[in-house]
């Protein structure tokens, strides 16, 4: 009679909380994950607890175990769904509400066939398994595969594995350590962001592209090795990565991403190759503690806020195939106290020095034309700057709050310097400068 008010009231909250599709059947049962949210609402995950329960009294009473899983679920393979892929081989997932235990040996085969890939969301969410093995005959990792695994502190990646897919490991905070074999290609978009776990990672030379947000939030990870066979770092691959102390650029890359290594505060030096052409927009913004920049002669574009705000750095040479500094490019790097730019630039953008209050003196070099808006606003300690006869235009509140600036040297004549526009402001709340012209001086007006 207890038995069956006990099935009654499985069958009343399955049908409550749950699709009628999931059923009774005989069949032995592990382990199961709990509220591994921790939110207190009450969803299918929460059936741990009526099974738990109906187990213990099974083992009580003597009588059989009973599985709250799919019908027929009763095989070797009760833990997982299978699905045939066009090329013959199965790709595997665990059942839903399954009953994994806190070791999973993921099978190689099926129904005879290769098992290849693990499914979309495979092991998403179940928190309480710790260690998974994947057979060598996966090749695929596809998204979202062990996402918010929070309790999986053991993986191995298998030298068979040539993709690792979109937030594959995302939000795995059991994560210390993980080895990406020679195999893989490529690291998709989220694979291992916010394992806050990770301290360190070495990505292999097989491996061509770094996705975006890769490793972002990985707030642990102090070291990172990118091998010579990357050639893009995505969008914000290593953001947030606030421990990161080194970084190993390979000799490959040609790209390094808007935001990359963006609020990575911990990093006090970066070489970047001569294989790198483009340094993306706010790639190393808010890098507080990087005191060191090398940046290779392959470097022809550095984007927007490329270096914001990275006030420990002390001195920067900008590579000879670059033409244009944008905006914000060195803003607010309050250590800055020597810049060399160089004689391939045109332009120099909006705010592109702004608050760089060490800089004492800059030579602006003889083929840019064009000084932004603000370009030079907020450096208090600039007494003297070089301004070349290529200059047309300089712009509102260029040299804005610059109260030290008392010489600015113009490598042409009075009359050059007269036809040059200059936008309102320009030199508003500057020192008493003197403009020195080839053929005579110009006071402050």
């Amino acid at each position: 009679m207890k038995k069956r008010l006990l099935f009654a009231v499985a069958a009343f909250l399955v049908a409550a909380m749950i699709s009628a599709s999931l059923i009774f059947t005989s069949a032995a049962g592990n382990i199961l994950y709990g509220d591994c949210t921790g939110d207190g609402t009450v969803n299918g995950k929460d059936l741990i607890r009526l099974r738990k329960y109906l187990a213990a009294y099974d083992d009580a009473s003597g009588s059989s175990s009973v599985e709250l899983g799919p019908a027929g679920s009763d095989t070797e393979y009760e833990l997982f769904k299978f699905r045939l892929r066009d090329d013959g081989t199965y790709e595997v997932k665990a059942r839903q509400y399954a009953m994994l235990p806190d070791e999973v040996a993921i099978p190689s085969e099926y129904n005879g066939k290769p098992v290849t890939a693990l499914s979309a969301n495979a092991f998403n969410g179940y928190c309480d398994t710790d260690s998974i093995i994947i057979p060598e005959s996966i090749t695929s990792i596809g998204y979202g595969a062990f996402s918010g695994c929070t309790g999986l502190t053991n993986i191995t990646i298998p030298d068979s594995v040539t993709s690792i897919g979109y937030g594959a490991f995302s939000r795995c905070a059991g994560l210390t350590n993980i080895t990406i074999p020679d195999g893989v290609t490529s690291i998709g978009d989220h694979a291992f962001s916010d394992c806050t776990g990770l301290t360190s990672i070495t990505i292999p030379d097989s491996v061509t592209s770094i996705g975006d947000a890769a490793f972002r939030d990985c707030t642990s990870l102090t070291s990172v090795t990118i091998g010579s066979g990357v050639t893009s770092i995505g969008s914000y691959a290593f953001q947030y990565c606030s421990s990161l102390t080194s970084v190993t650029i390979g000799s490959g890359v040609t790209s390094i991403g808007e935001g990359s290594f963006y609020g990575c505060a911990g990093l006090t030096n970066i070489t970047i190759p001569d294989s790198v052409t483009s340094i993306g927009s706010n790639a190393f913004y808010n890098c507080a503690g990087l005191t060191s920049v090398t940046i290779g002669s392959g470097v022809t574009s550095i984007g927007n806020s490329a270096f914001y705000n990275c006030a420990g750095l002390t001195n920067i040479t900008i590579p000879d195939g670059v033409t244009s500094i944008g905006e914000y490019v060195f803003s607010d790097c309050a250590g800055l106290t020597s810049i060399t730019i160089p004689d391939s630039v045109t332009s120099i953008g909006y705010r592109a020095f702004s608050g760089c209050a060490g800089l004492t003196n800059i030579t602006i070099p003889d083929n840019v034309t064009y000084i932004g808006v603000s370009a030079f606003s907020g450096c208090t300690g600039l007494t003297s700057i070089t301004i070349p006869d290529s200059v047309t235009y300089i712009g509102n509140s260029a040299f804005y709050d610059c109260a030290g600036l008392t010489s600015i040297s113009f490598n042409g004549t009075v009359e050059q310097w007269d036809v040059i526009y200059k936008d309102w402001g320009w030199n508003y709340n500057t020192g008493d400068y003197t403009v020195h012209c080839t053929d005579g001086d110009i006071p402050k007006n």
